[in-house]
């Protein structure tokens, strides 16, 4: 009876092991698997890798997606060498000239800050309410812009780090003299994503004629699906 009690045992221990480690496997295939998106426009295609160190705003953004909430919404704010924004729900089927850009699904998403996470050109990132009714920096639920910026010069990136009494790493340094961005918003508003095809595309979108409010004259609709690549 005592070896048959001390084979179950054995059998036991071995089957929570196994178990814990298929677990743990699990959880590392998880972390190293990629997501991607598309985002489809009359100027073209971006396709967009998000990023894994921003789980809570990778998994909202995919969950929206996957119910088609961003197909025909607009980027309804535009700014060429800054950044083009999109994503209000209001802009459905929004009327020429209507104001957007205030529109929720009713809830935010906690910041999540990654050092080296920085808006490069063609990063993905999360639009929020200003600090004095935000002081978390919590991003929106759904509306998103993607960098577009400049190329700056070192002395120059120097001088506006200075001013706003930052240090910029080497990664910042780098990206910014060279494909360009808008170092002044890192670690202020959550990166979440990056273009990896399509850069061209962005520029096209920030070139058009927009109104007063940065609102494009003619719409530029979306339409975003989730890809395997």
């Amino acid at each position: 009876m005592k070896v048959k009690k001390m084979t179950f045992l054995l059998l036991f221990f071995a089957t929570v092991i196994s178990c814990q480690s298929q677990k743990t496997n699990n959880q590392t295939n998880d972390a190293q698997k990629k997501y991607y998106v598309q985002i489809e426009t009359s100027y073209g295609n971006m396709t967009v890798e998000l990023f894994n160190e921003t789980p809570k705003h990778r998994d909202n953004f995919i969950k929206l997606v996957n119910e088609g909430f961003y197909d025909d919404l607009l980027f309804h704010r535009v700014i060429n060498n800054f950044m083009i924004q999109g994503g209000d729900p209001n802009s459905r089927n929004a009327k020429p000239g209507q104001m957007l850009g205030n529109g929720t699904l009713g809830y935010t998403i906690p910041a999540e800050f990654v050092p080296g996470l920085i808006h490069r050109k063609g990063a993905l990132a999360a639009a929020r309410q200003g600090d004095a009714v935000n002081p978390t920096k919590a991003s929106s639920s759904c509306q998103f812009y993607i960098v577009q910026g400049n190329v700056w010069p070192l002395e120059r990136l120097q001088m506006m780090a200075n001013q706003m009494g930052r240090t910029l790493d080497q990664r910042q340094i780098e990206a910014y003299t060279t494909v360009g961005g808008t170092p002044h918003l890192d670690y202020d508003y959550t990166v979440f994503g990056q273009v990896i095809e399509g850069l061209d595309v962005i520029d096209k979108i920030a070139a058009v004629k927009c109104d007063r409010g940065d609102r494009p004259v003619e719409d530029v609709k979306m339409k975003i699906k989730v890809i395997k690549r």
